[in-house]
């Protein structure tokens, strides 16, 4: 006997069916494609530094692209989703299908509901790789990367990283190296207002995961003591627990995408406390991760409404129209996120304005789309 899940839907029709299974097996092939495109040029570029560096097959297969593949589903989910309900929509209204199905007494918001049904499965999909899945395969791509890639440009880590870690003071870290948590030099320096008051310096300062705490054999402390003089002092054995984790030292734009969402929420709130201005760049990418997979919806929406009409040119004036519009999402997308990230806007709002343009611009051709 044969159990099917979606059918048992109330007002689950045959017609449903048809467009939900046509939907996404259109995006999943197109999506399917791409990938091994994109596989098989990435692997020609970097085939020669796999030889020389004796990157063995597993770690080649495991390691990088197994975890390569996500990100990329990621990335072009919204491309392809735009192009498989323009493709097989576009098919539909080619051969009259869609003016049969209205004329047998379907609404065009009736028709819409297979649409939306697929959209809500990709969505919750490409969720799950943003929030989860994405952050720790950039972890495993990132460290294949460094030791088989000689040409990878993926930065983890500041050389010089400057950071505020309390109302006026800020600690300055030089040559960090992840493996032995170790520093060539660390300084915290202590201002009041713009005048500098109290400096701390080390050499080969190490850090403690475990304890959260800064140890160095030998420091140097400055004090003030008058206009431009300081009191100077060696001391041995420094210990020191301060608000600085060991992460924080990273180049936030790359170290961010290796976070679980958990760890990105946790994050955001330690820098808030401390008043950092990466605050801005880690809120653009927390909300960047809930906007584009909702944006689905959106792009359903327009690709049904603007292909459900049959019209002179056929097929390629709805495709070329639907990736025009795609590629203006994305653009948009891009350079609103850049705005948002300077702090020149404010994040969440520089992340979903694309998305409140494009549905205002769905609703507009939905409303004026075939009924």
């Amino acid at each position: 006997m044969r159990f099917r899940l979606i059918p048992s839907i109330p007002g689950y029709r045959t017609i449903d069916r048809y467009i939900l299974g046509k939907f996404l097996r259109t995006y999943v092939f197109g999506l399917l494609m791409i990938i091994i495109i994109v596989l098989v040029f990435d692997y020609v570029e970097k085939v020669d530094d796999f030889t020389e560096l004796k990157a063995p097959w597993s770690a080649v297969v495991n390691d990088y692209y197994l975890n390569f593949i996500p990100y990329f589903i990621n990335q072009f989910s919204s491309l392809f989703t735009f192009i498989a309900v323009i493709f097989f929509t576009s098919k539909l209204a080619m051969q009259t299908e869609i003016v049969a199905i209205l004329s047998g007494g379907v609404s065009f918001r009736r028709l819409m509901w297979p649409y939306m049904l697929g959209a809500f499965i990709i969505t919750a999909a490409n969720m799950c790789l943003s929030l989860w899945v994405i952050p720790q395969a950039q972890r495993e791509i990132i460290q294949f990367e460094s030791q088989y890639v000689k040409s990878s440009q993926r930065v983890l880590y500041d050389e010089n990283a400057y950071r505020q870690i309390a109302d006026g003071t800020f600690a300055y870290v030089r040559g960090y190296t992840p493996r032995g948590e170790s520093v060539s030099f660390f300084a915290l320096e202590q201002y009041d207002g713009s005048e500098l008051v109290a400096k701390l310096e080390a050499s080969g300062a190490k850090f403690d995961e475990e304890q959260g705490r800064w140890t160095a054999q030998k420091y140097v402390t400055y004090k003030r003591t008058g206009d431009n003089e300081y009191d100077f002092q060696l001391h041995r054995n420094l210990d020191t627990l301060i608000n600085l984790d060991a992460r924080e030292l990273g180049e936030t734009k790359s170290l961010v995408k290796t976070m679980s969402i958990s760890e990105l929420n946790e994050y955001i709130h330690q820098q808030r406390a401390k008043s950092s201005d990466d605050v801005y760049v880690i809120e653009v990418e927390r909300h960047a991760r809930y906007s584009y997979p909702i944006s689905t919806f959106i792009l359903t929406l327009i690709g049904v409404s603007l292909s459900s009409r049959k019209v002179r040119g056929g097929m390629g004036m709805h495709i070329g129209l639907g990736i025009a519009l795609c590629f203006s999402y994305i653009m948009l997308g891009r350079v609103f996120e850049q705005i948002a990230a300077s702090g020149s806007m404010i994040p969440w709002l520089g992340v979903w304005l694309p998305n409140i343009i494009f549905a205002i611009i769905a609703i507009i051709v939905y409303v004026k789309a075939p009924k």
